[in-house]
């Protein structure tokens, strides 16, 4: 695996207050490199991190695009560029498609996607006018295979999927990469109240496949089987890589749900070929 870490790079992480973002800045400042950090409350990162010659520190809501902006900004005036972006900031919604209501929606989507698109857009002109940088967007094992109870939370994550993809194949072109990372179950606060929120409505017809989830949420909270520290230390490796992938998975219980999923398309594929190839015109 080719990789120079000798070489600095300047990180900008968003959600970097706890869990993988807190993760991330730790092992990328480990490693030499420069961070900047982002948080909607500041003050509680230079707490947590504290002062650190190759640190900054500021105040970004996702949702909000002039702070984005401004940030991005702070970020090169202090380091001169910003070479690898993760956009770490989300949280989870726990709940039936029918139970969420348009306001739980609306403020998942504003905050995994839609802030996801402004801090991406705010940093690319500076990736661009280099012809250099890397897009880590993180998106989940829900992002790839879908789970009852988490219909909303992983639409926006499988809308970070495809705009990641649609991302990879026009940067290319200008020297610059993007990834999108899908972490399974990873022993972090993510199934705590600080990550995870749950729809006020809650309707008993989905008691067997929504309810089961919120007990299991419950239940595995702090026994998941991903270590944190690990998922940093990949994290460095992916940040350093010459020629890093599109989509990256980590953890095996992720790698499991991949392959279960790309079998049953195939066979779901293979058992409806007949249909699926039935609407084109005839061939001359």
């Amino acid at each position: 695996m080719e990789m120079n870490i000798t070489s600095q790079r300047v990180w900008m992480i968003t959600g970097a207050s706890r869990g993988f973002g807190a993760k991330i800045v730790a092992a990328a400042l480990e490693a030499g490199d420069a961070v900047v950090v982002t948080a909607r409350n500041p003050a509680s990162l230079q707490e947590q991190f504290g002062q650190h010659a190759n640190l900054l520190t500021v105040a970004l809501d996702v949702t909000n695009e002039e702070q984005a902006i401004a940030a991005t900004q702070a970020a090169v005036e202090r380091f001169g560029r910003i070479d690898i972006l993760v956009n770490n900031a989300g949280y989870g919604l726990l709940g039936a498609v029918e139970e969420a209501s348009n306001a739980e929606v609306k403020h998942q989507f504003d905050t995994n996607v839609f802030g996801l698109l402004n801090v991406t857009r705010a940093v690319l002109p500076h990736m661009r006018a280099r012809r250099s940088g890397h897009i880590i967007n993180i998106s989940s094992v829900g992002g790839y295979y879908a789970y009852a109870g988490w219909g909303v939370y992983g639409a926006t994550k499988f809308a970070v999927e495809g705009l990641t993809e649609g991302l990879a194949q026009e940067l290319a072109p200008l020297g610059i990469h993007a990834t999108v990372v899908e972490p399974g179950f990873f022993r972090t606060d993510f199934l705590e109240g600080s990550s995870l929120v749950e729809t006020r409505t809650r309707i008993d017809d989905y008691a067997s496949t929504v309810g089961e989830m919120r007990s299991f949420a419950a239940d595995v909270s702090g026994q998941q089987p991903g270590d944190p520290d690990k998922l940093a230390a990949a994290f460095i490796k992916l940040g350093h890589h010459a020629k890093p992938p599109v989509r990256l998975p980590l953890g095996t219980d992720t790698i499991a749900r991949i392959a279960e999923k790309n079998a049953f398309v195939e066979a779901e594929l293979k058992e409806w070929r007949e249909v699926a190839a039935s609407t084109d015109f005839p061939s001359a």
